[in-house]
């Protein structure tokens, strides 16, 4: 029998300005404890019916407001919140939170935002999200509720026929369950991927580079480039298109075994613990002759192709990324964002979105649309809308896997007052004020993190992540 609980190593329920990690199932089932760790706050206040929770000041600073009154709180002190009384808390602080009473939907009563962290109309569905979030952490008999849900749903939407899905109230229902499956599904790093994996999004970036002066060298980086398949795709569409262009291909991933397969270059047609057969499955048999020299049962990239990439090792949600890159042309960061919590999928992005020049592009694809449409609104990002259907959609790889796999992408719905900024997965970072004012932020948010890194339980889920599809 187990005496001993640790926080898990992936986040357990998010919001606004926290990140909590639960210690697991504990033999006294009307008791929970979660480590958290505040930014800014918990970001509404809520009215318990029957629980009582309990806060222990870990480390930093901040207040709590209970009943309308404030409470200052630092290391050492303990918050008591009883039933039955509105509370919520503001600061950068790490807590140990214990909740007395189990907890069900609706229990708690979500009644408005709070300023310190979010601003704006308070919307009448945010109990729903409250409820779903908790809802997803339930057992029965030590069984997931949402899984037991989950699971008839699996069986009836695969027997569905495509045109029939496409209809709006099942799209509706489909994204309703993409949600719960998002909710539910522990999400990790994975290294399958392919050449070749969306054509449109390869010829938009030679669209790109033919627009581009001859006098100087095109940068690009391929974040999060696993085993090397994209990164080498990209460099064979533009040097295609372009053979007179200088290019200058910065290739990087957290894994130093998958940027050593990138570098050698070396694949083999019965794959191996890397990689598998199914990387070449998006090439026809003249562009596998054109890309690769044939040894055996083994390909080898071909040298024109490989010239001039440089293979990185790096952490891509790390502040100092910029200082070992520098600002790209281009920066492609698709297919792993999605292994992430969104939370800290956004610090992410922000974070990327400074590898990229005034009126530069990024491409990004493979990770939760709120998450890129969130960043994009508040960075002033423009979107790209040439080839942005075809893109959207030229990834089977993620649109097969929608609604009943978290990295499944939702299909395209033009009824949206919003699609095209939904679902645009390039954009133009063309430099205004509000841009502006959004990078001097993240400047700021980068500075203080080289003060005050992610404690080990949030880096751990960051590095298990950051490898692509």
């Amino acid at each position: 029998m187990s005496y001993t609980y640790s926080p898990s190593t992936s986040p357990s329920f998010t919001g606004k300005g926290l990140v909590g990690y639960s210690f697991g199932l504990l033999k006294q089932r009307d008791l929970s404890i979660d480590y958290v760790k505040v930014e800014i706050g918990h970001d509404t206040f809520m009215v318990s019916k029957k629980i009582t929770r309990i806060y222990y000041i870990l480390s930093g600073s901040g207040y709590f407001t209970i009943d309308d009154r404030k409470y200052p709180v630092s290391p050492g002190v303990l918050m008591e919140v009883p039933p039955k009384v509105e509370y919520s808390y503001s600061g950068k602080m790490t807590l140990i939170h214990f909740q007395k009473g189990r907890w069900w939907p609706y229990n708690d009563t979500h009644t408005k935002w709070n300023p310190d962290v979010v601003t704006g109309d308070f919307p009448t569905s945010v109990d729903m999200r409250f409820s779903l979030s908790r809802l997803a952490k339930l057992r029965i008999f030590g069984k997931s509720l949402l899984g037991v849900y989950l699971r008839p749903n699996r069986v009836l939407w695969n027997k569905l026929p495509g045109s029939f899905t496409t209809c709006a109230p099942i799209r509706g229902y489909g994204n309703f369950l993409h949600r719960l499956v998002r909710m539910q599904s522990i999400r990790e790093q994975a290294f399958a991927t392919s050449f070749l994996r969306n054509r449109p999004q390869l010829e938009l970036i030679k669209r790109l580079a033919a627009r581009h002066a001859e006098i100087d060298a095109l940068r690009i980086a391929v974040l999060g480039c696993s085993t090397g398949a994209e990164a080498y795709s990209v460099a064979w569409a533009i040097r295609s298109a372009r053979p007179d262009l200088k290019l200058s291909l910065n290739a990087v991933d957290i894994s130093r075994d998958a940027v050593e397969i990138g570098k050698r270059g070396v694949y083999s047609f019965t794959g191996s613990r890397w990689t598998n057969s199914d990387i070449f499955e998006h090439m026809t048999d003249g562009e596998i002759e054109e890309f690769f020299d044939r040894v055996n049962n083994e390909v080898i990239v071909k040298s024109w192709i490989k010239e001039g990439i440089k293979w990185e090792v790096g952490d891509v949600g790390d502040p100092e990324i910029v200082n070992l890159l520098e600002q790209q042309d281009i920066v492609v960061a698709n297919n792993f964002l999605c292994h992430m919590d969104p939370p800290m999928a956004e610090r992410c992005l922000r974070n990327i979105a400074r590898l990229v020049k005034p009126e530069g592009y990024l491409f990004v694809s493979g990770i939760d649309l709120d998450v890129r449409k969130n960043v994009a609104d508040y960075l002033g990002w423009s979107p790209v809308e040439e080839l942005l259907e075809d893109i959207h959609e030229g990834d089977r790889d993620l649109t097969s896997l929608w609604p009943l796999n978290y990295a499944g992408l939702e299909p395209l719905n033009k009824s949206r007052s919003d699609w095209k900024r939904r679902y645009a997965p390039v954009f133009q970072l063309i430099p205004t004020a509000e841009a502006g004012q959004g990078l001097k932020q993240l400047d700021v948010v980068a500075e203080n993190e080289r003060d005050d890194p992610v404690p080990q339980v949030a880096s751990a889920a960051t590095v298990r992540a950051s490898v692509s599809t």
